[in-house]
């Protein structure tokens, strides 16, 4: 049997969640396989036992060199049967697409930072702190890739941001309380929106650099993107909103670290996306995300009742370097 090329795109929470996969692949298969990363290798980078097989599309002679005495399978879990069924995550897709065992438990998908992005994270989260006078920290990421920037609106069609005034108004009802940083690719004037407290948004920041962040802060809020996946990988304790997207397919509401806030439950109809486009389903889940006060209410709840909770002792350098120990000796027993 041929050994094989995988070929994986779309966005970082995808990548991210395919590692757990891989690592079982060399796990079990122990085959010579390489990884063409599409779309970007942030989170392939830094991987003791993955980083040496992922590549670029534009590497040079990657075909003749690589690829050409290998079988290439371009990787989609969203096209996998039991993903668009609500019967397993994005990281159990990838599982049955690469290594075909079925739905089974796996573990977090492993995110290994340098000192420096570890030590770059704390900074920011211990500035931010100082600067508000504030004990916790709550790290939000409101949009996904979805929105746009339009006009003095942000709009996310495929129902999975946070809606602009919700993301004000529950900002307001927890400042008093908790500094925050907000993880998004425009600015927004939140004094100009009445808030008494600084929010901070930090600019030009690599997503290694936010994975840094979010891992020294006390809570994360998101939505269907990638900042949860970070989350998860760092158990830093989280609410997710979701909206026109299962949290069985994109989110972990086993986790004991996860409470998932569903806006779509008994209303949103399954996109499915990377299948066939459906616009009529586009319109089923617009606007699913608006919330009125008493959702706000539950979500800034349910952050003031975890936000206390410990998470487990968080991933670094020194961990790292112990891991690597283990594969190397792992690696030497074959």
């Amino acid at each position: 049997m041929r050994p094989k090329a995988f070929f994986i795109n779309g966005g970082a929470g995808r990548v991210l969640c395919s590692v757990p996969a891989f690592e079982k692949y060399q796990e079990e298969i122990s085959e010579d396989f390489i990884i063409v990363c599409e779309s970007g290798a942030e989170f392939f980078k830094g991987h003791f036992s993955l980083q040496d097989k992922i590549y670029d599309p534009w590497h040079k002679n990657l075909f003749e060199d690589k690829i050409k005495n290998r079988d290439c399978v371009t990787l989609e879990p969203y096209r996998v049967w039991e993903y668009y069924n609500q019967e397993c995550n994005l990281s159990q897709a990838f599982d049955i697409e690469i290594n075909n065992k079925g739905v089974r438990e796996l573990p977090k998908p492993t995110l290994r930072l340098t000192r420096e992005e570890l030590m770059s994270g704390s900074n920011v989260v211990k500035e931010v702190k100082q600067k508000t006078k504030k004990d916790k920290l709550i790290f939000i990421q409101p949009f996904g890739r979805g929105a746009q920037h339009i006009g003095n609106y942000i709009n996310d069609s495929s129902g999975r941001s946070f809606e602009y005034q919700n993301l004000v108004n529950i900002i307001k009802k927890l400042e008093k309380d908790y500094a925050i940083i907000v993880m998004s690719e425009w600015q927004i004037d939140f004094e100009k929106e009445n808030c008494k407290n600084p929010v901070a948004q930090p600019q030009n920041v690599d997503l290694r650099h936010w994975a840094g962040i979010i891992n020294s802060s006390d809570y994360f809020l998101g939505c269907d993107s990638v900042g949860q996946h970070i989350a998860y990988a760092f158990d830093i304790p989280t609410t997710v909103v979701a909206g026109s997207t299962f949290p069985e397919n994109i989110s972990y509401p086993n986790s004991p670290n996860f409470d998932i806030q569903d806006m779509g439950e008994g209303l949103r109809k399954y996109d499915p996306i990377r299948i066939v486009p459906d616009e009529y389903v586009n319109k089923n889940n617009d606007g699913i995300m608006l919330m009125n006060e008493a959702i706000e209410n539950v979500i800034v709840e349910s952050i003031r009742k975890n936000i206390s909770k410990t998470p487990l002792e968080k991933k670094t350098v020194l961990d790292n370097k112990k891991e690597d120990k283990k594969l190397v000796h792992k690696e030497q027993s074959k």
